[in-house]
Formats: C-alpha cells, sequence, structure tokens
C-alpha cells in the first residue's frame, strides 16, 4: 500500500521512534509491580498495547512473553489477553514476614509506586541525603504524568542531619579532610533535597495534586534508615560502613562511608501479624518524636 494512503493508525505508528520488545516488557514490569494492573486483571490486548506502545505485534507477544517466564503473567497466547498472575506476591516486592531484604534501590522503588496508587499518599523518612527516595520517586511520578497514576494528595516528610554538627559518616580517615568531605556531603544532602521537592511540587501545577514537603534537620548522623508508607509499612535498613577511597574535589581521600542504596531493606506491614504491626506502630512514634522535639527548620541552600 501506497504510505500516503495508509491507514492514520499506521502512518503515525511509523512517525514514532521504535521501542524495543524489553522496554515494552519494562514498562509492563513496572504497572504490574506498582500495582497500576492488579494480581488476576487481564491486560489489555495485543493489538491496543501494540498501538499504545507504537510497536508491532510481535513486539508485544515478545514482552509478554518475557513477562511470563517472570511468572508475572499467565495465558499469553496469540488469542485471548493475558492475565496479570494472581499469586503476585514477589511481583510486587510485599513487606511483612513473607518479604525477603533486597538491596534499598531495589525495594523502595516498587514499594513507594505501590504506596502512590493510594488517594493520600503519606511518606516519611529519615535518611543520610535523600538519593534513594528521590531516585525511587521517579517511577510514581512517570506513572502520574501518563496519566496511570493521580492521588489527590501527597505529604512526604524528611528528616536529615543539621549541616552543623560533626558527621560521624562519611568520615575522613585523616581527620585533616573533614571540612573537604562534609562540604562534599552537604551539598548532595541539599542537591537531592531540592531536586526531590521540585519534583513533587511540580504535581501542584501539572495535575493539581495537593502535594507538600517537608524538611527537618537532626542533631545526629542516623545510623539507620527509615521509610514509611501511608502509615501502613515501614522499611528499615542498616548504614553498614566500610573504609574506601574517592576522589573530591580532584583529591584522592580515604573515608568510612556507606552505600546506602545497597543497605538491606526490612519490610514491616501493618496487620502482617503482632510483631510486624507493633514494629511499624512505633516507628512512627519514633518518627514523630523526633519530628516534634529534637529536629529544627532545614534550609536546602549550601
Amino acid at each position: 500500500m501506497d504510505p500516503e494512503h495508509a491507514p492514520a493508525t499506521e502512518r503515525e505508528r511509523s512517525q514514532r521512534p521504535q521501542k524495543s520488545h524489553h522496554e515494552v516488557a519494562d514498562e509492563l514490569r513496572a504497572r504490574i509491580k506498582s500495582g497500576v494492573l492488579r494480581p488476576g486483571q487481564r491486560m489489555p490486548t495485543q493489538a491496543r498495547l501494540a498501538d499504545e506502545f507504537g510497536v508491532e505485534r510481535g513486539a508485544v507477544r515478545q514482552a509478554l512473553r518475557i513477562l511470563q517466564s517472570e511468572r508475572l503473567l499467565t495465558n499469553v497466547s496469540k488469542g485471548a489477553p493475558a492475565t496479570v498472575a494472581p499469586d503476585l506476591g514477589l511481583g510486587r516486592a510485599p513487606a511483612g514476614q513473607a518479604a525477603p531484604p533486597q538491596p534499598t534501590m531495589v525495594a523502595l522503588a516498587s514499594r513507594v509506586a505501590a504506596a502512590f496508587a493510594a488517594p493520600h499518599v503519606e511518606i516519611d523518612a529519615l535518611c543520610l541525603t535523600s538519593v534513594s527516595l528521590t531516585l525511587a520517586i521517579g517511577e510514581p511520578l512517570r506513572q502520574i504524568h501518563a496519566g496511570r497514576l493521580k492521588p489527590a494528595k501527597v505529604d512526604v516528610r524528611v528528616l536529615l542531619p543539621s549541616r552543623d554538627i560533626d558527621l560521624a559518616f562519611p568520615a575522613p580517615v585523616e581527620a585533616s579532610a573533614a571540612g573537604l568531605l562534609h562540604r562534599r556531603w552537604l551539598a548532595q544532602r541539599n542537591a537531592q533535597g531540592q531536586v526531590l521537592q521540585h519534583n513533587l511540587l511540580a504535581l501542584r501545577a501539572t495535575h493539581g495534586i495537593d502535594v507538600h514537603v517537608t524538611f527537618r534537620a537532626l542533631p545526629f548522623t542516623p545510623p539507620v534508615k527509615l521509610y514509611l508508607l501511608n502509615g501502613a509499612e515501614a522499611l528499615f535498613a542498616y548504614y553498614t560502613l566500610s573504609r574506601r577511597e574517592r576522589e573530591i574535589e580532584h583529591e584522592q581521600l580515604e573515608m568510612y562511608d556507606s552505600d546506602g542504596t545497597r543497605s538491606m531493606l526490612f519490610g514491616f506491614e501493618q496487620g502482617a501479624g503482632l510483631r510486624d504491626t507493633t514494629f511499624v506502630e512505633q516507628s512512627h512514634l519514633w518518627f514523630n518524636a523526633l519530628w516534634e522535639t529534637i529536629s529544627s527548620d532545614l534550609q536546602l541552600s549550601s
């Protein structure tokens, strides 16, 4: 057929940048893990997915087979639409006693994305720089901008170390380099906080979502990180220190530091048993006590 006389949908599809079947699988996997596509729910037809992603049906079928091999989908065929696996416990990275600990960046991203499916999203975080939280917020923001999620309200509170304290870590092996390392940490803390704040507050203008983001400063270096999601989950990890060498401002510096994105995150869920319920409740009490007593106003500036 002459391209000039091809159906409009085919012409539009040919003009879009082509996604690979791996990219299609990645997007569908994110929807399943975040809860946008729920266990037992039928998927859109292959024709509809092909049109949405601007690919041929063969690429959609390949993507669906990948997800079937990961046990996220069932009934993948050329006929009826596939179904999200009904026993999707591990696909949604649950909290609670059944959830194995995973690196923070893996576990936090899926749980934050699932939290954004609620009408009122509430996230409390205690951490060293908010790097992990800023990265984890990325997926639900993409889904909001794509029209697949729209919470009515988002409240985020973050506790970070004060700029005025001597950090326990990151700490230089040689005390003479403390000032250099402190400047680097402070710049990272402020930059990550500003990105997190900007990205969330932008939802007010773009989607009419009622968003509030507040930071407060702690007078100590937290040895652990804690994330509380929608009053129902507590995610907890240790900052495990190691000795490492890095280049900072053109100097090789030996330091004691922790990679928070790789810290193993342990999940506790309200209603998953007495142990979990008590941990979630006590974590909220602890966070609120710090917020209301010894923390102070925090300005994200150098």
